[in-house]
Order: structure tokens, then sequence, then C-alpha cells
């Protein structure tokens, strides 16, 4: 299985505002501490604000920060939230896809086991789970 970009950075910019002693962060700052494109970032930090991961806070003074402490962010929850429900083969589409094999294959109940054993084995950590000395250090550290 493989993420998404999307998922991947919201991941990290997850993990920097969880690690920060900040209140908040501003979107120019957290893509530079993550060296990607701020537009990209912004579409991420929206699709976490409307899952309620992040809060943002417009205007001067603005930025964004965790909406909830990082020991109560389950990151199966945030992964799925991100994925957004992501297909993994053409059977999984809404539509079924276009596999002949529909219908009397054994693999795709396998394959949705998988899925719900992966996202289950994230939902045992957090956030605060993933917090350690290096990382606190890289977040603190000058872009």
């Amino acid at each position: 299985m493989r993420l998404t970009s999307f998922s991947d950075f919201g991941l990290r910019a997850l993990l920097v505002l969880a690690g920060s002693e900040r209140e908040k962060w501003s979107s120019v700052e957290l893509a530079a501490k993550l060296g990607i494109s701020r537009e990209h970032l912004v579409k991420v930090l929206q699709r976490l604000a409307a899952g309620g991961f992040v809060d943002t806070l417009r205007g001067a003074g603005g930025g964004v920060r965790l909406a909830r402490k990082a020991d109560q962010i389950r990151l199966g929850e945030v992964l799925a939230w991100l994925e957004d429900d992501g297909v993994l083969t053409e059977c999984f589409r809404d539509d079924g896809g276009h596999c002949l094999l529909s219908g009397f294959c054994a693999l795709r109940p396998r394959l949705e086991r998988a899925r719900q054993a992966f996202y289950a084995e994230l939902d045992t950590a957090t956030l605060a789970d993933c917090l350690n000395p290096r990382l606190r250090r890289f977040v603190a550290a000058a872009v």
C-alpha cells in the first residue's frame, strides 16, 4: 500500500504541529519547515480542518494549530480521512470498476480485511506516540 503525497504531507504537518512549543504556525512557515509547496499544503490543511484535526485562524496573527491534543488524534483516523477512502483496486470503486473477475474473485475480501487491519493498527497510536526528542529538535530548529 502506498500513501498519497496528500496524506503524507498531512501527517507531516500534524507531526510538526504536535511537536512544536508554538501555539500556531503560518502556512508559509509550515510549508518551509516541511520543504513543500505552500499552495499544496493549504489544500491539505483545509482538509485537515474539515476533519476537525486542525483549526485555521485567518487574518493578521492567524495560522494553524491542532484542534485537539496530540494524544486525542489517532493516526488511522487521520489517514482514513486524508485518503478519503481511496480505493485499493478497481473493484473497490463505487461503480464496481471494470474488473472482469468481479463477482467470483476471492482476492477482494482479503484485500478489504488487510485494509481494515492497516487502519486498525494505526488507530492503536496517536500523534503523541510519534513525538520524540529528535522530532522536537527538528521542529524547533530555524528554517
